[in-house]
């Protein structure tokens, strides 16, 4: 065989190679690095690789946290991070409004494993102390922005809330990401992310991200390693190329969701808009504080309900009918037979979900013709 060192480049490269090497030759300073518990030594795929690690660096330089890690998609930076933090007879105190796989783990799969899960209102301070008083807790976990009424977490107020309660706090951070929100610059513990939305941004990989302490990343990192759920080294490839845009990208989606938000509110048959940005949100302040860059997602509940929103998703044309978000490209879709499909009218309404509610993930195209194409799918579906 040829000699790795006839091969290996003489110079660093302006991007980092694809290591699709699951094992590695090993020497005197390997072993050191194994058994002192590096969080990087490269000696087994399960463990660590190279061009994983490279794309794990600009999420965490963004996020502000000592240390980070990718998984092979968002849910398992979740559920290895709460399974790690978490033992039989702890108790957490979650926000009930968060994504519909990880309110499957904290009231179904949590349980089983002996722990106690209370669920509040995440926009709700009031409600947190209520919870985080009633009992001893040893986590608190919220999205940074509800989906798909964009309610805030108030991070800082939890944070402090949960850490005098001897709570430590996990904040999904998704749907604002870094470029609006640095969750543990507000006082959470541990960041995670999918990777897959807008930090990949181009529906193209599964991944997910998890931000904390050198420590804490140490402890998620066995259990990553135990549970087999690492990332592919193709998909981190691909990670760290999208992330080279990220910022840029953010920048426009953001610039671009707020002037429709903007817009869409003026229309006399839109009963009223979702976005952190906008003077009416009822949580307009906050957001203004704690995240003036705004987010690429807004909600619209257009007049004549469920009935007519389905309609006009299926009358837009640079909208994509879609279920994720983040991408360079538009989605939309109706909560109501996607994302909130498993509730009723009535829990919908008091989740916030009014009828009629249109979920939009704005992208890269032109905003005048995004807006164009909103118009025009509403003016064909006045009369349904």
């Amino acid at each position: 065989m040829t000699d790795a060192r006839a091969w290996t480049a003489r110079t660093t490269p302006l991007v980092p190679p694809v290591y699709h090497a699951v094992t590695y030759g090993l020497d005197d300073k390997s072993y050191e690095d194994i058994v002192n518990g590096g969080l990087n030594e490269t000696w087994y795929g399960r463990f660590s690789n190279p061009t994983v690690t490279a794309a794990a660096e600009p999420i965490r330089r963004w996020e502000g946290t000592a240390a980070g890690l990718l998984t092979a998609s968002g849910m398992a930076a979740i559920a290895t991070t709460l399974v790690t933090l978490l033992r039989a007879g702890d108790r957490v105190v979650a926000a009930r409004a968060v994504y519909g796989d990880t309110r499957e783990l904290l009231t179904r799969d949590l349980p089983a494993l002996g722990i106690t899960v209370d669920l509040v209102d995440g926009h709700d301070v009031d409600g947190w102390r209520a919870a985080l008083a009633a009992g001893p807790v040893a986590l608190a976990y919220g999205e940074t922005l509800a989906n798909p009424t964009l309610r805030l977490l108030d991070i800082a107020a939890v944070a402090e809330l949960a850490h005098a309660a001897g709570a430590r706090l996990v904040v999904d951070n998704t749907f604002a990401t870094p470029y609006a929100v640095r969750p543990a610059a507000l006082g959470a513990d541990v960041v995670v992310e999918s990777a897959t939305k807008f930090l990949s941004g181009h529906s193209d990989l599964l991944a997910g991200a998890v931000l904390s302490d050198v420590d804490t990343i140490r402890e998620v990192q066995r259990r990553l390693v135990t549970f087999g759920g690492c990332l592919d080294p193709a998909a981190a490839y691909l990670l760290w190329r999208s992330l080279q845009t990220f910022e840029v990208r953010l920048a426009r989606q953001t610039t671009s969701a707020a002037r429709l938000a903007a817009a869409l509110a003026e229309r006399d048959d839109v009963v009223r808009v979702l976005h952190p940005t906008r003077p009416d949100h009822p949580q307009h302040e906050l957001a203004a504080a704690m995240m003036p860059r705004g987010t690429a997602m807004l909600a619209v509940e257009v007049a004549g309900g469920d009935r007519r929103a389905l309609a006009v998703l299926r009358e837009l044309r640079l909208f994509t009918e879609a279920t994720s978000l983040g991408g360079v490209e538009s989605l939309a879709s109706t909560p109501f037979n996607s994302s909130h499909f498993s509730l009723s009218p009535a829990d919908r309404a008091a989740a916030g979900i009014g009828p009629g509610t249109l979920r939009l993930s704005v992208g890269l195209e032109d905003p005048d013709a995004l807006l164009d194409d909103m118009a025009a799918a509403l003016d064909a579906t006045r009369d349904r």
